[in-house]
């Protein structure tokens, strides 16, 4: 290499101002690392804040009001008696039994285990800045009679609407309000589960205590029928005989639990609470060649009845004085011979009558008739043919309490201003919200502004629409619940076309 080659070799390595190539000292890349993530987690802060103010935020339910559709802090029991599974509020155990909604068999308190947190929920907090609030909908709000503390229940009345609950209903301006497919589905209570049946010897208690009587079946044969209640095992009924009058089996509320609107999440007296004509029941199907498969519920006297007439029409009727009347029918696609499983559903629910059989929806609305009678209603299934039912079940809807309103009764309608909503927990009877306010609403320095029983527009933070974090369980005992119960994590539904 002569002297030249070397020269600009070395002229090469140095800095150049024509291409602007400096010399940048190396910082180490441990320290180089830590300045990296230091300014993700602060832009991740900064966007959880700014997504929490404007976008989803997680709540905690502090209480039962919206129980069994989300709970507060409660207790998860499983029937000594028959097995089913339901929850009981953190605080009603300490004073009464809880009792199961299937067989009634109050548990013993020495079956009470670890009380459980209140559901964790996400709310979509602008969402009411674009669009306006639906009924049915489940919100989180400001209490107006405290706005230092965030409630949770169901809208029920927007602004403009006046507001009546009669006989557990909810009217609008004089017209009945019926929930919407998914909601209704959410708020069905249970009555009687056939599914879930005395298993063995229970500890026994005080001699004159209700719950030490045996368990019986609570359908029961009229004296001229002839269904079969331990079919493949008590839980399915079969019958065998093709009549022009049906076989009739009849639910007795005096064996099993009767119609009153008791919810085992609290320890209410059951005749404490108004009865609920409300009715669903739900079975599974099986029919070989013709016949007939229904179920009959009396309300007011008149017994409505959803009929499936296999190979012919489902038919919706009522019968009153003896006299029999179709009030819908739509026929159905069934060969005489077809041996399949199908789903059966009749419920007479807000004034409307509603029949699914498989695939198929039959409906009809029923006149409406304002009254706080308290008859208890009467349930039948009848059948006619070969047929076999199972996982039998008996159903009955929210009953929103309206005897001890201070507001928005038969006698007392409440009607809302411009802004103002009203609202009411799914959990009726344990529930403080806009039927029973009794304080005129204030503003965060504590002044009464608004009226009272309303929910101000101010005071709307959002939606509910998520539970993410229920029941969760724990990998050993006296650890900390961390282990998801995947079974609880649903969606919230609220205000919706979708009839039920």
């Amino acid at each position: 290499m002569d002297e030249n080659t070397q020269q600009q070799d070395l002229d090469q390595n140095q800095p150049s101002a024509d291409n602007e190539s400096f010399y940048v000292p190396h910082r180490s890349a441990t320290l180089e690392g830590i300045v990296n993530t230091v300014e993700w987690l602060l832009i991740a802060f900064i966007l959880a804040l700014v997504f929490r103010a404007f976008g989803v935020e997680a709540f905690q339910i502090p209480t039962g009001s919206m129980a069994d559709t989300l709970k507060g802090s409660h207790y998860h029991l499983r029937c000594l008696r028959c097995g089913y599974a339901y929850n009981a509020g953190g605080d009603d155990t300490l004073f009464a039994r809880p009792e199961c909604p299937s067989c009634g068999y109050a548990q013993p308190m020495n079956a009470v285990g670890k009380i459980q947190n209140g559901d964790r929920i996400f709310v979509l907090k602008s969402i009411y800045q674009f669009y306006a609030p639906k009924r049915w909908d489940v919100v989180v709000f400001k209490n107006p009679t405290n706005p230092q503390i965030n409630y949770i229940k169901r809208l029920t009345g927007l602004p403009g609407e006046t507001v009546q609950i009669i006989d557990g209903n909810l009217f609008i301006d004089n017209h009945i309000q019926r929930k919407p497919a998914q909601v209704q589905n959410e708020l069905w209570m249970p009555i009687y589960d056939n599914d879930y049946q005395s298993f063995g010897k229970i500890g026994q208690f005080a001699a004159n205590d209700v719950s030490n009587i045996p368990w019986r079946q609570p359908f029961e044969n009229t004296p001229d029928s002839r269904w079969n209640l331990n079919a493949d095992g008590s839980a399915t009924f079969s019958l065998e005989d093709y009549r022009s009058s049906p076989h009739v089996l009849v639910y007795n509320s005096d064996v099993g639990n009767d119609f009153h609107s008791v919810y085992a999440y609290n320890g209410f007296s059951r005749q404490s609470q108004p009865v609920c004509d409300d009715l669903m029941m739900r079975f599974w199907v099986k029919n070989q060649g013709d016949g007939i498969i229904a179920v009959g519920f009396e309300k007011d006297g008149i017994q409505y009845v959803g009929s499936v007439r296999f190979g012919d029409s489902m038919v919706l009727s009522r019968r009153e004085s003896g006299e029999t009347h179709d009030l819908a029918k739509i026929p159905i696609q069934l060969t005489p011979d077809n041996d399949r499983t199908r789903y059966f559903e009749f419920a007479n629910v807000d004034y409307r009558l509603v029949l699914r059989f498989g695939t198929q929806r039959l409906s009809i609305d029923l006149p409406v008739r304002k009254s706080e009678k308290q008859m208890p209603p009467k349930v039948e299934i009848q059948g006619s043919g070969k047929i076999r039912i199972s996982h039998i079940g008996l159903f009955r809807d929210t009953y929103y309490t309206s005897a001890a309103n201070l507001r928005a009764t038969a006698d007392n309608p409440f009607t809302l201003n411009a802004g103002e909503f009203f609202v009411c927990g799914d959990n009726s009877p344990n529930s403080s919200d806009a039927r029973l306010w009794s304080v005129a609403g204030k503003d965060q320095m504590g002044r009464d502004v608004y009226r009272e029983g309303v929910v101000p527009m101010d005071y709307m933070m959002g939606k509910a629409f998520m539970v993410y974090w229920s029941d969760a369980f724990s990998p050993m005992p006296n650890m900390l619940p961390i282990i998801p119960n995947i079974d609880q994590l649903k969606v919230i539904y609220g205000g919706s076309e979708a009839v039920y």
